[in-house]
């Protein structure tokens, strides 16, 4: 791995403003020295935050104010060529950076990087991807928002799709692939989940339907529906590690027998909240188009924005996009 590598962060995007965004860049800057960003936002708010002499000699600053807020139209994204996530993809369509982190508008952010950016030759819709939590590490959910209305081709490439970042970026040697259904049984299902169950046979790494319950227990690496599903499963899972943690705090204060009972399992409950933290997966990769686009929580804190930025690293030093492409031609012979 070398210095090479550059991200391109859209600054001014995120819920919060600017702050927790900066905030995570510097961490990342602390933490490592062998990528360099280009941030893309408000000059002076940047050059404030980004005081230190030693961490602007590894910044680039393109200067705008234009920011696409979240109740702004998606199908606007194309106009707004001033606007700090258009010139963040631009970056990457014309191969001055290798990747994009931005916690702003995710469909402005899709829309851009698949007209933009283009999409991998073969793959007919991007997806959204996000890691959850399971009893053996993490597990790969896809599509979480990008399409809310597929057909039987689109979720066997995402399955295709899914099993590459799996192997290319988690290190899961034939990562175990399950397509959410409403029961185990392949008669289950409705029909476009039946007939996505025939395509993905012809997959070795393929098991069969996976229920709700499968994405924790860690009986399969990669789990596959569209973007409404996938959507429903993410807000879900968030809601519940929310409701979890405020729970334990309330039961841990309510008494002094539970104070003492939280201090010697403290490193335990520690652990458990790493777990469900989803501030330490980053973003979402958007799979299926020819650069690296990682889209991040709107509510992102320095911690999230830090992690994504190490996920982009991660997946600009890797093959993934060039193995999609060959997986897929691969298939496209299929009976």
């Amino acid at each position: 791995m070398n210095s090479s590598v550059v991200i391109a962060i859209d600054v001014m995007g995120g819920d919060f403003g600017a702050e927790p965004i900066l905030d995570g860049v510097v961490e990342a800057l602390q933490s490592r020295d062998d990528f360099k960003l280009i941030l893309v936002g408000d000059e002076n708010t940047i050059k404030q935050k980004i005081s230190s002499n030693d961490l602007l000699s590894r910044v680039q600053i393109i200067h705008t104010t234009d920011v696409i807020d979240m109740d702004d139209s998606s199908t606007n994204a194309l106009k707004r060529k001033e606007s700090s996530i258009y010139k963040s993809v631009e970056l990457v369509r014309n191969g001055e950076a290798d990747a994009v982190v931005s916690a702003g508008h995710s469909g402005a952010t899709m829309s851009l990087a698949t007209l933009r950016i283009g999409r991998i030759e073969g793959v007919l819709r991007p997806a959204i991807a996000t890691l959850m939590p399971n009893l053996n590490g993490k597990s790969l959910v896809l599509d979480v928002g990008a399409n809310v209305d597929c057909d039987e081709e689109n979720l066997f490439q995402f399955a295709v799709m899914g099993e590459a970042y799996a192997e290319e970026i988690m290190g899961i040697k034939e990562p175990r692939i399950g397509l959410i259904s409403n029961g185990e049984e392949s008669v289950k299902g409705n029909r476009i989940v039946k007939n996505t169950h025939e395509l993905l046979k012809v997959m070795p790494t393929f098991k069969g339907n996976a229920e709700g319950s499968d994405i924790f227990n860690g009986n399969f690496d990669v789990f596959v529906c569209d973007g409404f599903v996938g959507n429903i499963i993410l807000k879900t899972s968030e809601g519940v590690a929310g409701l979890i943690s405020k729970y334990l705090k309330t039961e841990i204060s309510a008494s002094l027998k539970s104070k003492c009972g939280y201090l010697l399992c403290k490193g335990a409950f520690n652990n458990l909240k790493k777990e469900v933290d989803y501030d330490q997966y980053g973003g979402a990769p958007l799979l299926g188009v020819k650069g690296c686009v990682i889209i991040s929580h709107g509510k992102s804190n320095q911690k999230a924005i830090k992690n994504a930025i190490f996920q982009a690293l991660r997946f600009a030093n890797s093959n993934i996009n060039k193995v999609i492409e060959n997986e897929l031609e691969k298939y496209s012979s299929r009976t």
